[in-house]
């Protein structure tokens, strides 16, 4: 395994957002070692920075499910966020859906709050060109040509890197992509269901601790 792509909400932090201390020194134990991290979020690309330099990783961004990239200091958007807008529009006029904080930030997608339940978004915009992902902190309205795994593909490629030298992290069903395409695929011990399924190893800790378990376990130590 040559890097470790790991997600954010829900696998590094907590229900409450909380950043784990456990993992970030997991991390930054592996970038010391020479493995890259690389930050795989549903999150916007400001945020997902500023966690990126908290932690000190190196190997890039992936961030709003795969419509933003950010490799040796270019972003790259790869997803058209006109699809998720036409969409929105639709849903708005059903049902009392509310876009997230800070949403002025996106550029790919539409994030919207969990008030109104995925199954009946989704079932609202089945005629519409838009994947729609269940977080658990948010439901993503996406564009669905690109996701965290063709992304993460992308940014690999820049750095000389397979998918097979990868050891994938997360929780939920957003993570699905790029958890399948990895070498090694991990999922945190309170991943969604399916996840866990098509995981190599389920850690026996949750969210941040669990990411600890898994490169513990993956760098040997």
């Amino acid at each position: 395994m040559r890097a470790i792509a790991v997600d954010i909400d829900g696998t590094i932090t907590d229900k409450k957002r909380r950043l784990s201390l456990e993992a970030v020194n997991a991390l930054r134990g592996a970038e010391e070692a020479g493995v890259p991290v690389i930050m795989v979020t549903g999150n916007i690309l400001c945020f997902a920075m500023a966690t990126s330099v908290l932690i000190g990783t190196s190997g890039g961004v992936v961030a709003e499910n795969g419509g933003v990239l950010h490799i040796n200091d270019e972003v790259r958007v790869l997803g058209d966020i006109s699809k998720a807008e036409m969409a929105y529009s639709h849903l708005k006029g059903i049902y009392p859906v509310r876009k997230v904080q800070f949403s002025d930030l996106r550029v790919s997608e539409i994030a919207l709050t969990r008030d109104v339940p995925a199954d009946t978004v989704r079932e609202a915009l089945r005629d519409f060109d838009v994947e729609v992902y269940d977080t658990g902190f948010a439901i993503h309205l996406t564009d669905p040509s690109v996701n965290k795994g063709s992304s993460l593909e992308i940014l690999l490629e820049s750095r000389g890197i397979g998918m097979e030298d990868v050891m994938a992290i997360g929780d939920s069903e957003n993570d699905l992509e790029f958890i399948e395409a990895a070498g090694f695929r991990v999922a945190v011990a309170n991943a969604d269901p399916e996840l866990r399924e098509m995981a190599d190893y389920v850690t026996s800790a949750a969210h941040g601790e669990g990411v600890a378990e898994a490169v513990r376990r993956f760098m040997g130590w």
